[in-house]
C-alpha cells in the first residue's frame, strides 16, 4: 500500500510545510500548524462549477453590465455598511461572538428579499429545519420564497442551488461545511478553504449574492485560515456584549464600499431593530454634572455621531500607575497623557487613568483627541464640563489643537441634539458656515481649550491639587 502523504498548514495564513513548525515563517504566528492530508486533485474552476467550457478572454468594453447592480437588503443600517446595498455576485463574511445576532440579521434580510418575489435560500449546518423555523417565527410572517435547507455536504448544496437558482444564498456556518474530496474533518483549515473557494466561484458565476456566517475564536478573529477573509468581497463584524441589547455592525473590508461606515442595532423580541439616531442612544444615560465626562462629535464614514468620553483619574500607591483605555487606542491615550504632563504641567505620574467610550463603540479617528484631554483634565481637577458643551479636535505632541475634517457636519449634529457651545480648532473656523444656532470657540492649544471649558486660568497652584 502506498504511504499516505500529510502536510502541515498554518491556520492563520495558509502556509504549508512538510513537517510541523512551532512558528510560521510566513506570518510569524506561533502554534498555528495543523496536520492534514495532501491534496491529490486540482482545485475547482469556473468551468467545473458552472459546467461551461467556452470561457475565454473578452474585451472589457464589450462586457455587459446590468444597470441595477445593487439590491436593497431591506435593512437600512445593513445597506449603509455594505455601501448602498447588496452587489450581485458579492460574497459577504459575517463574524461575531455566539448569540450576537449574525443569523438573525441574515434571516431578516432574506425575509425582506423574499417578499419582493425573489427566491432566497438559507442553508443551515447547525440546526434542523424545524429548529430554524422556530427561530424565524419571531421575525414576522414568513414568505413562500424563503427556502430552508439543512445540509453540510458541499456537493449536495451546489446541486440544490443549481436547481433552485436563488438570488441570495446564506451559509450558516461556513465552518460546518465539508466536501467529500477531502478526508479531513469539517472545520479544518483545508475544508474551510476548499468549501468556501467553490461557493465563491459559484456565486461569481451565477451573480448570486452570498453570505457566509463565521464562528470566531476566543481572540475575536474569524475561525479558519486567514486567507478566507482575503477571498471574500466584504467582511463584517458584529460588536457588542450579549448582556446588552445594542449591537454595532462594522465593515473591516469592503470591495464595493467604504470601511468607515457602521450600523447600529438594538436586539428586541422581533429581531434586530435599526437605531436611526445613534447619537441619542449613546447620550441617553449621560450624567450632566459629573466630572470626567465630555461629549465629542465624531465622524463614522459619512455619519456624524455624538459620543460620551469618560475619564477617571485616581491616586495610586503602585509603582507603575495603570493606564486603561476602552474604545480608543491605548497608545494614543498614553501619548495624550504625556502631552498633558509636559505642556500643561498636570501631575499625572502618580495617578491611575481610565478612559472609556460609553455605549460600547470604538473610535479610531484623531478628532476625539481633545475630548480625551478635556475628560482627563476634568477628572483630575474634579470640575465638570458644562452640560451643553461639546469639543472636537486633534492634539499634537507640542500641545497644539489641529483642524479636523467635516467640522460643519459635526456641529450640525451637535446643534440638533441641543448643544449650544462647541470647542473647535481655530484653523477649522474658516470651514464653518456663518449661520447656526451653536456657538463655536476656536482654540489653538490645549491650555486655551481647558481654560475656555472651565472658564478659569490654569495656575500651578491649581494643577498641583
Amino acid at each position: 500500500m502506498s504511504k499516505i502523504k500529510t502536510i502541515y498548514t498554518c491556520s492563520f495564513c495558509g502556509f504549508q510545510a512538510p513537517k510541523w513548525l512551532g512558528k510560521c515563517p510566513d506570518c510569524d504566528q506561533w502554534n498555528t500548524f495543523y496536520e492534514e492530508l495532501a491534496r491529490s486533485k486540482p482545485a475547482a474552476s469556473f468551468s467545473a462549477i458552472t459546467g461551461e467550457r467556452d470561457n475565454h478572454p473578452q474585451p472589457i468594453n464589450q462586457i455587459t453590465v446590468n444597470g441595477e447592480d445593487r439590491v436593497s437588503a431591506g435593512i437600512g443600517e445593513l445597506d449603509r455598511v455594505l455601501g448602498g446595498g447588496l452587489v450581485r455576485g458579492a460574497v459577504i463574511l459575517i463574524g461575531g461572538d455566539p448569540g450576537i445576532g449574525k443569523s438573525t440579521i441574515a434571516l431578516q434580510a432574506l425575509i425582506h428579499l423574499a417578499r419582493k418575489e425573489q427566491k432566497v435560500l438559507y442553508v443551515s449546518g447547525e440546526e434542523s429545519l424545524r429548529q430554524t423555523r422556530m427561530r424565524a417565527q419571531r421575525l414576522g410572517d414568513l414568505p413562500d420564497n424563503l427556502f430552508i435547507l439543512a445540509e453540510t455536504s458541499l456537493e449536495n448544496i451546489i446541486e440544490e442551488v443549481k436547481k433552485l437558482n436563488p438570488a441570495i444564498l446564506v451559509i450558516d456556518s461556513i465552518q460546518t461545511m465539508f466536501t467529500a474530496e477531502l478526508e479531513s474533518a469539517p472545520g479544518s483549515v483545508s475544508q474551510i478553504r476548499e468549501t468556501s473557494g467553490k461557493l465563491i466561484l459559484l456565486a461569481k458565476a451565477t451573480d448570486m449574492a452570498t453570505f457566509f456566517i463565521g464562528h470566531v475564536t476566543k481572540e475575536g478573529a474569524i475561525a479558519g485560515p486567514r486567507v478566507l477573509e482575503h477571498m471574500v468581497d466584504t467582511v463584517l463584524y458584529f460588536e457588542g456584549d450579549r448582556g446588552h441589547s445594542y449591537r454595532i455592525l462594522r465593515a473591516v473590508k469592503n470591495r464595493f464600499g467604504s470601511t468607515n461606515e457602521i450600523g447600529v442595532f438594538e436586539m428586541g423580541e422581533a429581531g434586530l431593530i435599526e437605531v436611526l439616531s445613534p447619537s441619542e442612544l449613546f447620550l441617553s444615560e449621560r450624567p450632566e454634572h459629573a466630572s470626567g465626562s465630555v461629549v465629542v462629535p465624531s465622524i463614522e464614514g459619512t455619519r456624524p455621531i455624538l459620543v460620551e468620553i469618560q475619564a477617571l483619574v485616581s491616586p495610586t500607591s503602585l509603582a507603575l500607575p495603570r493606564r486603561t483605555a476602552i474604545g480608543v487606542d491605548s497608545n494614543r491615550t498614553s501619548l495624550l497623557v504625556a502631552v498633558l504632563e509636559k505642556k500643561l504641567g498636570l501631575p499625572l505620574y502618580n495617578q491611575d487613568i481610565f478612559v472609556n467610550i460609553a455605549g460600547g463603540i470604538r473610535l479610531n479617528e484623531p478628532g476625539v483627541d481633545l475630548g480625551i484631554v478635556i475628560a482627563i483634565a476634568s477628572s483630575k481637577l474634579d470640575q465638570p464640563v458644562p452640560p451643553h458643551t461639546a469639543v472636537c479636535g486633534e492634539v499634537g505632541l507640542t500641545g497644539e489643537v489641529r483642524a479636523v475634517s467635516q467640522i460643519a457636519v459635526r456641529l450640525k449634529e451637535a446643534s440638533r441634539l441641543g448643544f449650544s457651545q462647541c470647542l473647535v480648532p481655530k484653523n477649522s473656523l474658516k470651514n464653518i458656515p456663518a449661520q447656526g444656532t451653536i456657538e463655536f470657540i476656536g482654540v489653538e492649544t490645549i491650555q486655551e481649550a481647558i481654560e475656555a471649558v472651565f472658564n478659569r486660568k490654569i495656575s500651578n497652584k491649581l494643577l498641583k491639587k
